[in-house]
């Protein structure tokens, strides 16, 4: 994950070729490849970069939720709103998809269960993990989310077309469950969702070895 996006032509659009010989120019990332990897001979490689890029991603946790302080035993970590959200968000059958310390990102499955949302919300030309097998039971096939933090990663789905976060229950509850929510409750389930907010890890950003005229130049974009 960390080693693809750099020569994914959607993302990065680089070739790890040239990621190595840009890092090789800055003269100031040889002693640090040198110092994180002292038994390399060639230090500087695109496996050990995209090491050390999951090292300090490794580091990006988001512990002591509200509710991972309503797990371990405090009652007053979660208001009787969130109760409610919980109550709701269980009887409705969503920890079917998510669930684990996660709540998510463990499975993949169809979305549209019961009918396909709205174009808008999910493109029809995006295929899901049928655009990569072939097979048409993947249509529509996507990796359940981890719902983790998911009140501050707004707009939601992939296709980033809903921005409040009740809204988006009340997709999910329609389309993979049959499930009509009231405004009521689907504002409930949102605000449970709100305890799943960890505390979020401090970056200290260092300062990156500059460039210089030797360093190689992108290409120009067609």
């Amino acid at each position: 994950q960390a080693k693809g996006p750099i020569a994914n032509p959607v993302e990065m659009a680089n070739t790890h070729e040239a990621a190595v010989g840009t890092l090789k120019a800055i003269p100031g990332y040889h002693p640090l490849f040198s110092t994180a990897f002292p038994d390399a001979e060639d230090p500087i490689t695109i496996e050990n970069a995209a090491r050390a890029i999951a090292a300090f991603e490794a580091t990006l946790t988001t512990p002591d939720a509200p509710f991972d302080r309503w797990l371990a035993g405090d009652d007053a970590a979660l208001s009787p709103e969130q109760k409610r959200g919980l109550r709701l968000f269980l009887d409705n059958g969503c920890t079917a998809c998510h669930n684990g310390p996660l709540l998510g990102g463990n499975s993949y499955q169809k979305f549209g269960v019961v009918e396909l949302p709205d174009e808008r919300i999910l493109p029809r030309a995006d295929k899901g993990r049928m655009a990569l097998t072939g097979d048409k039971a993947d249509e529509y096939v996507f990796k359940v989310p981890s719902l983790r933090n998911i009140a501050l990663t707004r707009p939601y789905f992939h296709s980033g077309a809903v921005w409040e976060l009740s809204d988006a229950v009340k997709v999910m509850a329609a389309s993979q469950l049959g499930n009509a929510l009231s405004d009521e409750d689907a504002k409930a389930i949102a605000t449970f969702l709100e305890s799943l907010t960890g505390r979020q890890p401090q970056v200290a950003y260092p300062v990156l070895p500059a460039s210089g005229d030797w360093t190689p130049r992108p290409d120009p974009a067609p």
